[in-house]
């Protein structure tokens, strides 16, 4: 680390008799580096990691000259090396980094070169939180049930992980049925300050990560800088490559006042979603700042940071300041990283007082904590806030845009005592690491249901309920409280310890409900405490989901619809026929810190205590040892991918695209849960028809998720969303598309395939933020493995982009104004994109699109190839690729 050290600014820290070394900031401000002060607090981590790895290589001294001098004027053209402190995964997206780990393996033995080179050099932690479901619901035993399922269903994919983690050196995992990786990051893996032995030197330096899973923002909420990456580009960076980024724009957004009675972080959060979202802070810091900070815990800026995908930013920091050291304190940090924590921020100049001058920003957003209102989001957008008054109308609109309106007031009858109605509520579940890492949200709930049962009212019969913890603390200071009883008395038991419906592993719906919607098309809705609520994501049948606080979902499962204003309309009534409004249920801010008080320490210190060891069933996994895996040729969870095969020690020069076809013509806000499989896997599906090949009964399809380690399963599901709208087809929602020139109409799968046998290269063609959502790797890799060769979009989600570059898949834009649209593009052209080979970051290309009847137009188009590394990683066909010719060079 620093082996030049050209500005001499190491220095030391003594803490109880303990010296640490550390790269001053201070010392480089009197160097003549006078805008250190004023520099944004995540820049200033930015900054000292260029210090820390300064090699005249990757960091020279140029670099850190530009981002001492950083300005709120300077334009995002600088690119400089990051280098985490670590990485962070969960096991959907972990699975295939360590399956092409193990592929990589085996790719540098067959060049001749040592398969123990393929191994992290910075530290791994994979928690196990994505696979568990909610097969079984509002019974005592659900959990119990739960998590023997998810283990009788992934013990394959286990096993392997198992093999990784005696495989590898510095790669942990946290076993299942612990929590989601992100409330157990912020509860007990991050150290906000960490240290570690350089030489003969105990260097500290900031905590900074990288992780699989865009929510890896929450951890921002406790002063640590770090942001979701594709899966492809966290291998690299376990194999000790930088993240090449651009210097950032940072927005401030001053926070001032305190929230009134009854308004929660979710609704906070919701709101600053929906600004920042109109804003556009797509691929820019988001920096917390204000006198508003000191009225937010760690709890509720946890919930703000973690939303920070849905707002569009790369990350939503909050500075160090007494909040952080008392949160670590309640959470069971040792004394002396406490210690180490304040003492290192204050000498850094990384400790927020509101006091001081506020740091310089390229544009500042400011919101009064007092103007919040309580919210939902929805249907399908988290940025799509409406606050309670203006649910209820706009229910009657989602009903319009399908057409439906005359049924308004229509029920539907089904074989149980109950009738549905269009927008009855069939899923309400007090989900997802945004909310249930705070325990005041939680306590909210807890209340809400206490004071319904003492009023004698229920959940709605055709509502399936469901809490899932982020971990195990969350039980602890609920029984604690005296409130997980009501929960449970409502439905409201604990199904499992993980994400659960957050992420669509909702489960199925009773069959009677299932049924009849169905029979009817019943426009139904899902009420969840998530941050994500996409089309098709939270399950099949649920065209409309909404995000809510834990208490609202409590209230909206009483209420059994979304067509209702909770603020004056009743939300039930008692068995007498007495009206029970939202003031009857709703907790008092007082009522609320009383039930915080069972919250303490030791609860955290014995959760954690054997955060690793693990339950007995996975204690008893069979792991193979070695240090290749031995692949296994019939197991449908677990193959050999095919990015390696035929691997030359040199790359392949690129080569331009010739009349390519156009695999999907889409619009804007297509996410990675439109491209990337997801969720279940139907029965008629290309993937579902290849199990059923396989040999695997329907029960055991499993969901896509825990799939990922088998390409062939994946490719199959890639563009196979139920919601995807493909403008070739118009009128046809779902993966399809038309095959060129037969015009024949099939899976997009099967259209891929049909192409590869023709030799044609295929792109995608689409319109705004394309690729927004979680940071799914085969939203990449599922079109590569298609034969997609470019993407061209008018704008992209900055996670996605960097993954299609991972797989060696071109991003381009369209010039501002120019669209497919302007274009009048309907599918059947072809494409031409020359001079590839003379790509630079950033530059030019122009596209030759030709008509069916023969009709030339030639297009510019943006390279979206930012970096040098990523024109590099572009060259290679892939960073994995890049990374591991580097290996043998």
């Amino acid at each position: 680390m620093n082996s030049n050290d050209s500005y001499k600014t190491l220095c030391h820290l003594t803490i109880d008799d303990q010296q640490y070394d550390y790269f001053s900031l201070q010392v480089l401000e009197q160097a003549g580096f006078n805008k250190i002060p004023s520099l944004p607090y995540s820049i200033k981590i930015l900054l000292e990691n260029l210090l820390r790895h300064e090699d005249q290589n990757t960091v020279t001294q140029k670099d850190i000259e530009t981002l001492a001098n950083w300005s709120p004027e300077q334009q995002s053209s600088q690119e400089i090396a990051f280098r985490p402190a670590r990485v962070l995964m969960q096991d959907f997206t972990g699975v295939p980094a360590v399956v092409d780990l193990g592929a990589m393996r085996d790719a540098i033995k067959a060049l001749g070169g040592d398969p123990e080179k393929i191994n992290p050099l910075t530290p791994v932690d994979l928690v196990i939180d994505h696979s568990i479901q909610v097969d079984l619901s509002g019974r005592n035993d659900a959990m119990e049930k739960n998590a023997a399922i998810e283990m009788q269903r992934n013990a394959e994919r286990y096993t392997f992980l198992r093999w990784g983690q005696e495989a590898f050196t510095n790669f942990r995992v946290v076993p299942p049925e612990t929590g989601i990786c992100h409330q157990v990051n912020l509860e007990n893996l991050a150290k906000t300050v960490w240290h570690s032995k350089v030489g003969d030197r105990l260097l500290a330096y900031p905590d900074t990560l990288v992780g699989t899973d865009s929510h890896t923002t929450m951890i921002n909420g406790l002063g640590v800088l770090g942001w979701g990456v594709g899966g492809i580009e966290a291998e690299a960076a376990m194999l000790g490559q930088p993240i090449s980024m651009l210097v950032p724009k940072v927005v401030g957004v001053e926070l001032t006042g305190q929230l009134n009675e009854g308004v929660t972080a979710t609704d906070l959060v919701l709101t600053i979603t929906e600004r920042l979202r109109t804003l556009g802070v797509v691929g820019k810091f988001v920096e917390f700042f204000g006198s508003g900070l000191a009225h937010l815990p760690v709890s509720d800026r946890a919930t703000i940071a973690n939303m920070a995908p849905e707002y569009g930013a790369t990350c939503g920091f909050f500075p160090i300041d007494q909040a952080t050291l008392n949160y670590l304190h309640l959470t069971g940090r040792e004394e002396e990283t406490i210690a180490l924590v304040e003492a290192y921020a204050k000498a850094q100049g990384l400790w927020y007082d509101s006091a001081q001058p506020s740091p310089q920003f390229t544009e500042i957003v400011k919101i009064d904590l007092a103007g919040i209102k309580p919210s939902v989001a929805g249907p399908k957008r988290p940025q799509d806030r409406l606050t309670l008054a203006e649910l209820k109308p706009k229910t009657k609109e989602l009903l319009k845009s399908y057409k439906r309106e005359n049924e308004e007031d229509q029920s539907f009858a089904t074989t149980s005592d109950f009738e549905l109605h269009h927008h009855d509520i069939v899923i309400a579940a007090i989900t997802s690491c945004t909310n249930t890492s705070n325990p005041s949200v939680l306590m909210a709930a807890g209340l809400v249901a206490k004071k319904a049962v003492a009023l004698g009212v229920r959940v709605k019969p055709w509502v399936k309920t469901s809490l899932a913890p982020g971990s195990r603390v969350v039980t602890q200071y609920l029984n604690a409280s005296g409130l997980q009883q009501y929960l449970d008395q409502l439905g409201f038991d604990t199904v499992g310890y993980g994400c659960m419906t957050c992420i669509g592993n909702s489960g199925p719906l009773p069959q009677v409900v299932a049924d009849s919607i169905s029979e009817n098309d019943i426009i139904v809705s899902a009420v969840l405490s998530g941050n994500r609520n996409f089309e098709g994501r939270i399950h099949p049948q649920v065209k409309a989901n909404w995000l809510a606080s834990p208490p609202l979902v409590v209230l909206f499962a009483l209420a059994g619809t979304t067509s209702i204003n909770l603020d004056v309309d009743p939300i039930t009534e008692t068995a007498d026929g007495r009206a029970i409004y939202f003031k009857d249920l709703w907790p008092s801010h007082a009522e609320i810190m009383a039930a915080l008080e069972s919250v303490n320490r030791t609860m955290y210190t014995k959760q954690y205590a054997n955060v690793f060891a693990g339950t007995k069933a996975w204690q008893q996994l069979n792991a193979p040892l070695g240090e290749t895996y031995q692949w296994q040729s019939d197991s449908t969870y677990i193959q050999h991918p095919p990015y390696f095969e035929n691997l030359k020690r040199e790359p392949e020069a690129v080569k331009d695209i010739h009349q390519a076809r156009i695999l999907a013509l889409l619009g804007d806000s297509i996410t990675t849960d439109h491209i990337s499989p997801a969720g279940s896997i139907k029965t008629d599906s290309p993937a579902g028809r290849y199990l059923q090949e396989q040999g695997v009964e329907i029960v055991d399809f499993n969901s896509y998720g825990a799939r990922r380690g088998n390409h062939e399963v994946m490719v199959r599901g890639t563009f196979a969303n139920i919601r995807i709208k493909n403008e070739m087809l118009a009128g046809t929602e779902g993966g399809f598309t038309k095959h060129f020139p037969s015009g024949d109409e099939v899976s997009i799968y099967d259209a891929a395939m049909r192409y590869k046998e023709e030799k044609v290269p295929l792109v995608i063609i689409a319109g705004k933020e394309y690729g927004t959502g979680s940071s799914r790797d085969w939203a990449a890799k599922g079109p590569k493995l298609q034969g997609v060769n470019a993407v061209i979009a008018e704008s992209f989600e900055r996670i996605h982009r960097s993954n299609l570059i991972g797989m060696g898949i071109l991003p381009l834009e369209f010039e501002k104004g120019v669209t497919r649209k302007t274009l009048n593009l309907i599918g059947n052209e072809t494409i031409s994109i020359l001079n590839i080979n003379t790509l630079t970051p950033s530059c030019k290309l122009i596209a030759t699109l030709t008509r069916q009847n023969g009709e030339e137009i030639k297009v510019n188009l943006i390279s979206r190839i930012d970096t040098q590394n990523e024109m590099a990683y572009y060259e290679h066909g892939g960073i994995l690729q890049y990374v591991l010719r580097g290996m043998v060079a």
